[in-house]
């Protein structure tokens, strides 16, 4: 199985691409999208969605695996966040991809063990678990760790009960 994975961010999304082949994960690719300040909300939506579609042509992925939005600090930040979301969930709804939204604590319960780990120890554990020669950036991290959230989730019968899948 292939995934894509995306922690969305008008300004630094974080893509990987993982593939799991029995027991075996690897991840393919991983990067950020990084849109300077300078550009317009709706360049930086078009660079999103220029690598998505990049990925999904070059890796043909099954499904997409998303950071769900619980909370966040503004409602103009909750309308850009919604922006660059909806980028990446079109990009993978054109492909016909299916769709699965984590929640950022059940990700981070997933790779670290506790819902509210730093940054810094999602990065070093995704090193760590899939024993890659550099740390990813913490966005590209965070990606990886959905992704592996996702993978986690479908092999575990316990987990299926719980997940969450975008409609």
């Amino acid at each position: 199985m292939r995934i894509l994975a995306v922690d969305p961010s008008l300004r630094g999304t974080g893509i990987a691409v993982l593939e799991e082949i029995g027991s075996k994960v690897r991840c393919l690719e991983y990067s950020v999208v990084r849109n300077r300040a300078s550009l317009s909300q709706e360049a930086c939506l078009i660079a999103i969605h220029e690598a998505l579609v990049l990925a999904i042509t070059k890796h043909q992925p099954t499904a997409l695996a998303i950071e769900k939005v619980i909370f966040v600090q503004s409602y103009a930040t909750a309308i850009v966040l919604g922006a660059a979301r909806g980028v990446a969930v079109l990009a993978a709804a054109q492909a016909g991809l299916s769709i699965h939204e984590y929640p950022p604590k059940r990700v981070k319960q997933a790779v670290v063990g506790k819902g509210a780990a730093a940054k810094e120890q999602v990065a070093f554990m995704i090193r760590a678990l899939l024993g890659l020669t550099e740390t990813p950036p913490s966005d590209a991290a965070d990606a990886i760790a959905i992704g592996l959230t996702h993978l986690r989730t479908i092999s575990s019968p316990v987990l299926k009960v719980t997940a969450t899948r975008a409609r």
